[in-house]
């Protein structure tokens, strides 16, 4: 096989789809908003992405394996003219940079010949002061830094940037994206394809599935009739919370080894 290579079922028609992509981001983000949508948009394991120089490795989940780049496919109500079904397209492995524009622009082929209405990139940037964990690959944003879990978008069309202010999030006025979701938003505006991304902003040193409930959210705009429910996420988020503050709280309380200890044990 040369190059990069998407494979479906033959029976999923993905004309007029919404393609949701969740690749890696700060926080796992992407990948906590996939799992919630794979669930309770009820989508099913439908194909993938393949590349010869894709590391060699496979998910395996409930006994069944699977690629690293994966795709789920179902019908939910779409509340946009011109969509009626969903395609997530998702992976936990960070693509390596010389492999990004070779299936990016495989997906760009595929998808317009599937006759894809649009899609949409969901990602995730650091809260100010912290480090995004990884490994340079995170967004860098300039934001207006307020209380709340702060969100951005960033179109490659101009139906897309109504999209976002109808979506009521504010475009990112400078930064940096990188990877694939930087790849796709620029290869979408140079192709003239309807594609966005949401970025939520995100704690690096845990699963923030506070930040995953703020883009499902959002995507409660755009996806479902029925309402996506996203309590269960902030609820996660609270647990989550409270073990780590356990956690250091109990760090804290544990007496320090004196020098004689260290020494004798």
């Amino acid at each position: 096989m040369d190059g990069a290579k998407v494979w479906l079922d033959k029976t999923v028609d993905l004309e007029d789809a919404l393609v949701v992509c969740c690749f890696p981001s700060v926080g796992m983000v992407s990948s906590v908003v996939a799992h919630f949508l794979i669930d309770h948009l009820e989508l099913e394991y439908v194909g993938g992405v393949a590349h010869p120089k894709l590391p060699a490795i496979c998910l395996v989940q409930d006994g069944v394996p699977l690629p690293p780049i994966r795709a789920y496919s179902g019908q939910p109500i779409c509340k946009i003219e011109g969509c009626d079904k969903v395609l997530l397209l998702m992976s936990e492995l960070i693509v390596p940079d010389p492999l990004v524009h070779d299936i990016v622009s495989s997906l760009f082929v595929w998808s317009k010949e599937q006759k894809a209405a649009m899609g949409v990139l969901i990602d995730a940037f650091a809260r100010k002061g912290m480090k995004g964990g990884l490994n340079g690959q995170e967004p860098v944003v300039e934001y207006e830094d307020t209380e709340e879990v702060d969100v951005l978008g960033v179109a490659a069309t101009p139906k897309m940037t109504e999209l976002l202010k109808d979506m009521e999030i504010p475009l990112l006025e400078q930064g940096v994206i990188k990877g694939m979701t930087g790849a796709m938003l620029s290869e979408g505006a140079s192709r003239g394809r309807n594609i966005m991304s949401i970025m939520v902003e995100a704690d690096p040193r845990f699963p923030d599935a506070r930040a995953a409930a703020v883009i499902i959210e959002h995507l409660n705009k755009m996806l479902p009739v029925v309402d996506l429910d996203h309590e269960p996420l902030i609820e996660e988020a609270r647990q989550l919370e409270e073990q780590i503050r356990s956690m250091m709280e109990g760090a804290e309380s544990e007496p320090t080894p004196s020098s004689a200890s260290m020494l004798y044990g």
